[in-house]
C-alpha cells in the first residue's frame, strides 16, 4: 500500500465521523477508489452528485460490511444469494429489489424500486464499513465522466477539497469497476461488464446472462451511459500502430512501450494498468490510440471502458464536455 495499513487505519474512525456527519469520504476498493456518503442521508447523497459534477440522478452502489447487511436491505432470489455467497467480499454488484423497510436514501436508487449493492474486498474499505455501521453510497471518486480513480492521488487531482478524507491504500488491485448483475427482471441480466469476468457468473448460475437494451435510456446502476471513463484528450481505439503525434497504449504483441497494458497479454494485469494508464497518457497532452484488446474474459470489461472512453462528449464533441 501506499501508506502503510497501520497508518491508513489512524484515519479510518476520522472518516467514520465524517460520513455520520453528512461529509464526503474517498476510499479505496479492490476495484477504483470510491466517493463515498451516508447512503441513509438525503442531503449527503445529494453531495456526491454536487462533488462530481454529475447532473443526472443515476442510480449509486451501497457498499456494506457483509452479506447479512446487504440481504437486510434488499429482496435477494436464490440466484442472488447464490452469487453473493460465491463472490462477496468482490468486484461484483447485485441489483436487487429494495426491502420495504430499507433505510437507503431514493436518490441513491435514482427513485427506482430497485437498490444496487455490494460488498468490497479491501481492508481499509470494510474497516470504514464497519465503523461507519451503516451503507455507503459510493461511484468512482473522480469527476462525473473523467477516467477512474485507482490512486489516492488521482482523487485529490480530480476532486481535491471536495472531499473531508481520502483514505490512502495504495493502488488498486483489480483496477476496473465492479460487474453489476439485475435480478430486476425474469432473468438474470449483465447491466455492465467488470472486474468479475461474465464468464464465472454464468458458470455459477448454470445460465447465460441476458443483456440490458435500454441500459443508456433507463440506466439501473452507474457506468451505463455512452460516454464515460474519458480523459481530456481524444481516443482512438483498436490500433495497430500509432499516427504520428499520438501517445500509444499498447497490449500484447502490439505492446512493449512505457505505456504498455501487459506486454505478456495479461488482461488481469491489463486491467489493474488501464486507468492508471490512461490518466498517464492524458498528462502527455496528446491525442491517445489504444491496441486491440480481445473481447473475452476480462477484455469485455476493457473494451467496455474504452468505448465509452472513446464515444462522443456532447453537442460539440468537446472532450472536456463529458459529464
Amino acid at each position: 500500500m501506499g501508506a502503510t495499513f497501520d497508518a491508513a487505519m489512524d484515519q479510518v474512525a476520522a472518516a467514520a465521523v465524517a460520513l455520520r456527519a453528512g461529509q464526503l469520504v474517498a476510499f479505496p476498493t479492490e476495484t477504483v477508489y470510491g466517493l463515498g456518503a451516508d447512503a441513509t442521508n438525503d442531503r449527503a447523497v445529494a453531495a456526491i452528485f454536487a462533488a462530481k459534477d454529475r447532473p443526472r440522478f443515476n442510480p449509486l452502489i451501497a457498499h456494506v460490511a457483509s452479506l447479512e447487511a446487504a440481504f437486510a436491505l434488499g429482496v435477494f432470489a436464490d440466484d442472488a444469494r447464490a452469487l453473493a455467497r460465491a463472490f462477496w467480499p468482490g468486484p461484483l454488484t447485485l441489483v436487487v429489489p429494495r426491502a420495504a423497510d430499507c433505510p437507503v436514501s431514493l436518490l441513491a436508487s435514482a427513485g427506482l424500486p430497485s437498490l444496487a449493492i455490494r460488498v468490497p474486498a479491501h481492508p481499509l474499505a470494510l474497516a470504514l464499513l464497519k465503523a461507519v455501521d451503516r451503507p455507503v453510497a459510493a461511484p468512482s471518486a473522480n469527476p462525473s465522466g473523467r477516467i477512474s480513480p485507482t490512486t489516492a492521488e488521482h482523487v485529490r487531482q480530480g476532486l481535491g477539497d471536495r472531499v473531508a478524507v481520502i483514505l490512502d491504500g495504495g493502488a488498486t488491485t483489480v483496477g476496473l469497476e465492479s460487474t453489476v448483475v439485475s435480478f430486476m427482471g425474469a432473468k438474470a441480466t449483465l447491466l455492465r461488464p467488470g472486474g468479475l469476468p461474465r464468464e464465472e457468473i454464468e458458470d455459477r448460475l448454470g445460465i447465460r446472462l441476458g443483456m440490458n437494451e435500454d441500459a443508456e435510456d433507463h440506466p439501473h446502476s452507474p457506468g451505463q451511459l455512452p460516454s464515460h471513463y474519458a480523459p481530456q484528450a481524444p481516443l482512438r481505439l483498436n490500433a495497430d500502430v500509432p499516427h504520428d503525434g499520438e501517445t500509444y497504449i499498447g497490449f500484447g504483441r502490439f505492446g512493449g512501450g512505457a505505456f504498455t497494458l501487459s506486454a505478456s497479454g495479461d488482461l488481469a494485469e491489463a486491467a489493474a494498468n488501464l486507468f492508471r494508464l490512461l490518466h498517464l497518457a492524458d498528462a502527455a497532452g496528446r491525442p491517445i490510440a489504444v491496441a486491440p484488446v480481445p473481447q473475452f474474459g476480462l477484455g469485455e470489461a476493457i473494451n467496455d471502458r474504452l468505448a465509452r472512453a472513446a464515444a462522443p462528449r456532447g453537442p460539440d464533441h468537446d472532450p472536456r464536455a463529458n459529464r
